[in-house]
């Protein structure tokens, strides 16, 4: 089986936002990145997917070259070799168009990504990719198997979960409960300096969405305490200050 995975790199959960050009562009100045989570699932699923059917795995990032020490993670978790498409990630349609022209005719029985980058939490490279491609795509799987070329999907509908097959060649998001993401150990750290890291130039595609400004949200107030014997102010705090009631 050959599965190629998806990552993007985003800000470490921890990094302070700030906005420059009068917020209209992300501040990268000391920000730390790391792989999307999600992704991590994704491609922690296909290692396990690929050792049992003696696969290979593949990882492609459309991102610039400060995106690799990222990638090497990725190789170093175990994939056997990756792709940096060389362009900045303008949008989902973007970077959907650039990994799809690299698919296209390279062969992948499965493409793996995150259900959303923690970022921009749009969720919607997964469907673009199957449209692109024109294959079977399914969103926010919480499990994966694979047998004689069908791939059954446990995946989240409104109010509960659902199981579904699809055959292969598909495309699927990972989300939490797929598996438990691995951590990269001295041996695969050290094979990972020496596995292939092809870079590729984006092909022709355009944006379909851009960004207007950024804000930050509202600074937390501070919290109000009310007697328990007062729940008649609790209630009207609720109603008009709040406003969640």
């Amino acid at each position: 089986m050959k599965i190629l995975v998806c990552i993007s790199v985003v800000p470490d959960t921890t990094t302070k936002i700030s906005f420059t050009d009068n917020n209209t562009r992300f501040n990268n100045q000391g920000v730390q990145y790391i792989i999307n989570p999600y992704d991590e699932l994704a491609l922690t699923r296909a290692m396990e997917l690929a050792e049992a059917s003696n696969g290979t795995v593949h990882v492609i990032h459309v991102g610039t070259a400060d995106s690799e020490a990222s990638i090497r993670k990725a190789l170093s978790i175990g994939a056997h070799e990756a792709i940096r498409v060389n362009a900045e990630p303008a949008d989902a349609q973007f970077v959907a168009a650039q990994i799809a022209a690299v698919a296209q005719n390279a062969g992948y029985d499965l493409i793996l990504t995150g259900r959303e980058s923690i970022d921009y939490n749009g969720g919607a490279v997964c469907g673009l990719l199957g449209q692109l491609l024109g294959i079977p795509s399914v969103n926010v799987a919480s499990k994966i198997d694979v047998s004689a070329g069908t791939a059954t999907v446990e995946h989240d509908i409104d109010g509960g979960r659902e199981v579904v097959t699809v055959q292969l060649p598909a495309v699927i998001s990972a989300q939490k409960d797929l598996c438990e993401p691995r951590i990269p150990n001295m041996r695969g750290i050290m094979a990972a300096r020496t596995k292939p890291l092809q870079i590729t130039e984006p092909g022709a595609a355009t944006a379909a969405s851009g960004y207007v400004a950024f804000e930050l949200p509202a600074p937390k107030q501070g919290v109000k305490l009310i007697d328990a014997e007062n729940p008649a102010e609790l209630l009207y705090l609720l109603r008009n200050e709040a406003k969640v009631i």
